[in-house]
């Protein structure tokens, strides 16, 4: 094993497990915020008490957060110091602010809200969750911004040393491939949430404890991850795709396993890639969909890797291929779910049918692994493309 091999396997494991806490933070933090508005406008106090239990949740995985989020910063430079010595200058004004302005927001009104309570008013209690949303929302907003740069880089000019330096700052923050992603990335984030707060309730109503509390978590679940749910799908991961079609193409077709190109390319639903013989095995596939998703009609060519020099490929294209279907069937799962457990909520039925609630339970962790594999998705398609951008301007 190469030294360049274990650097990755070294920060890829950072990164994912400290990822597993950011993801939950920002989705509960909206998700408290909306238990808030509801106290204030209902005046039950059961509300708040949701709002301060979730509250507690929260705090523990700012915390566990913080303290897995510290070695990446180092990691930058002992794994990747020449990355970090080129690119220093473009990298690094995201993510100090994000560690500015936005943690220390996140901080700073996570203390008030969970201290302050009896010493505010209660517009000003909602206000500190408020600004707690704030500070985790444009945290995340910063870091992607530096990963979108990496991705799709705007706004900048090469020197004759070697190394990057930004020409516009507002060009690198409107950035369309943040704006994006980010929507893509927070609304998979309230899905996490989403799912993690309705399981909480399902597990209540299913045991018959704090059944006001599990019914409060349930519908605030429910009704937070339809709508996550299907903003993941459309328009987020919709626009997503179609930009990315037209500015990563090579990486497109590793994730769909297209190894040539077709007019009425099909999309594969599951399969096994086969890189040296090029195909798909045991392939299960929609006709024409592929082309429909990205060009809007069935008749349109996509290109394969066919199109591009070997060595332009994905370096493990079954671990990009594998992590955006996980990624994509999750999702899709997510979605069936949310609509089921949407429609018994609006018929009034979902807090007596134990054949959803045991499915919205047992599902809590699997939003993990979907954020999870679309990270890997991301990162396979960004090695793709910095070694395709080293190419040119070699």
């Amino acid at each position: 094993m190469d030294a360049l091999t274990l650097h990755r396997i070294h920060f890829g494991f950072t990164i994912t497990y400290h990822y597993l806490f950011p993801q939950l933070t920002m989705g509960l933090a909206l998700l408290i915020v909306v238990l808030k508005t509801m106290a204030l406008r209902t005046n039950d106090e059961r509300y708040n008490v949701a709002a301060r239990f979730w509250a507690r949740i929260f705090s523990v995985n700012f915390l566990l957060g913080v303290v897995t989020g510290i070695p990446m910063e180092f990691q930058f430079g002992t794994n990747w110091s020449e990355f970090s010595r080129l690119t220093g200058g473009v990298i690094g004004q995201p993510l100090a602010m994000e560690g500015v302005f936005s943690f220390f927001l996140e901080s700073a009104f996570l203390g008030l809200f969970l201290f302050g309570e009896k010493r505010l008013s209660k517009l000003a209690h909602w206000g500190a969750a408020f600004l707690v949303f704030l500070g985790s929302w444009i945290s995340g907003f910063f870091i992607l911004v530096t990963d979108a740069w990496m991705q799709h880089p705007v706004a900048y000019r090469l020197l004759p040393n070697g190394v990057y330096e930004v020409t516009s700052f507002w060009g690198l923050i409107m950035n369309p491939w943040a704006w994006l992603q980010y929507a893509h990335n927070m609304s998979g984030a309230v899905i996490t949430g989403a799912f993690v707060m309705a399981a909480v309730g399902a597990l209540y109503v299913l045991q018959k404890r704090e059944s006001d509390y599990g019914k409060i978590f349930l519908k605030v679940g429910v009704v937070a991850g339809l709508i996550s749910c299907i903003a993941q799908i459309f328009p987020t991961g919709d626009l997503h795709g179609k930009y990315m079609a037209r500015h990563q193409p090579v990486a497109v077709a590793g994730m769909e396993g297209l190894f040539r190109s077709e007019k009425g390319a099909p999309i594969v639903l599951m399969g096994q890639p086969d890189v040296e013989a090029q195909r798909i095995d045991n392939p299960l596939a929609v006709n024409k969909v592929l082309s429909f998703l990205i060009y809007g009609t069935g008749a349109a060519e996509v290109k394969g890797l066919d199109e591009y020099p070997r060595d332009q490929w994905p370096s493990n294209l079954p671990l990009l291929f594998y992590s955006y279907h996980i990624m994509a069937g999750l999702g899709t799962y997510f979605a069936g779910l949310m609509v089921v457990a949407g429609f018994l909520l609006w018929r009034k039925k979902l807090y007596t049918e134990r054949w959803i609630l045991w499915p919205i339970l047992l599902s809590f962790p699997l939003p993990y692994i979907a954020n999870t594999a679309g990270w890997m998705t991301s990162g396979s398609r960004l090695e793709t493309e910095s070694g395709e951008r080293s190419r040119r301007m070699s």
